[in-house]
């Protein structure tokens, strides 16, 4: 019988580049998009048009779809919303498992606040008439060299250390699990890079990789609140950003694991690695 996979937020990274990982195993799948000119071109792949809050059009995207890889909708205040309108119409549409793309320590009580949207989200799942997967990453290595503005690398993380892992593990492993998911249903996997780095010593390897000095700069909370208050940002987003700094600092980012090496039969991609591009 065949398997029909489909991808949502497949025109963002981990959503592409886990397409494309399974375009070249040759297990074609269907991206979920909102806006299809957007989606990568990939042959046998066919795109949908859907958005989270949409939930007839998700309805009819995931008609036929036996496996549906949800990827985390975008930072919003209704984040959780959009996540049970996508959980219910796939309930509908007959959809048998969901991998979800959420995130390492999601609890009630995370102190990183949008680590407790995706353990809403995991309760959703749960609950839900579906077979589950879990993919719990850690912060994205890529994403970090966006923490570093004009050279420094400000937040109230102190000496606590995190284990990123790169965005090209997250979507092989997902391809991996997409390729056989009946095998990974009722796991949890927590997907982390081979080291857990202070922020100084991200900085040290951005500042390596790039020729140009980075620096870390510990600041207190009430400094982190007032130095991101030039963004405009509302209040909910700006403690979310925030508390990305203070998890760091609690050590709830810090835990290594072996999931990504486990499952890809090869060591998970090193800060350094990607910094310089290298593998």
């Amino acid at each position: 019988m065949t398997t029909l996979r489909a991808i949502t937020g497949a025109s963002g990274r981990i959503g592409a580049m886990t397409a494309r990982h399974l375009a070249d195993a040759g297990m074609p799948a269907r991206l979920v998009v909102r806006d299809p000119s957007r989606a990568p071109a990939l042959p046998g792949f066919d795109v949908v048009a859907a958005s989270y809050d949409d939930g007839d059009a998700c309805r009819r995207a995931f008609d036929g779809v036996d496996t549906l890889f949800l990827v985390s909708a975008t930072e919003s205040a209704d984040r959780v919303a959009q996540h049970r309108t996508v959980i219910d119409a796939a309930a509908a549409a007959g959809v048998r498992q969901v991998v979800y793309l959420s995130f390492a320590g999601a609890g009630p009580h995370a102190t990183f606040l949008l680590a407790r949207d995706h353990a809403a989200t995991e309760a959703l799942l749960e609950a839900a008439p579906l077979e589950w997967t879990f993919l719990r990453d850690n912060l994205y290595t890529e994403a970090l060299r966006s923490f570093a503005t004009d050279g420094v690398i400000r937040g109230p993380a102190g000496t606590g250390r995190v284990a990123s892992v790169s965005q090209r593990d997250v979507a092989a492993v997902a391809a991996h699990v997409l390729e056989d998911p009946t095998a990974h249903a009722g796991r949890a996997y927590e997907l982390t890079g081979p080291q857990a780095l202070t922020l100084g010593e991200i900085a040290a390897l951005l500042s390596e990789a790039t020729g140009t000095s980075v620096t870390y700069v510990d600041e207190t909370l009430e400094e982190a609140f007032a130095s991101r208050a030039r963004y405009g940002a509302p209040r909910w987003m700006v403690e979310a950003w925030v508390s990305t700094y203070t998890a760091i600092g609690d050590g709830e980012l810090a835990r290594v694991t072996s999931d990504v090496p486990g499952l890809l039969g090869r060591p998970a991609l090193s800060a350094a690695e990607v910094f310089s591009g290298h593998r």
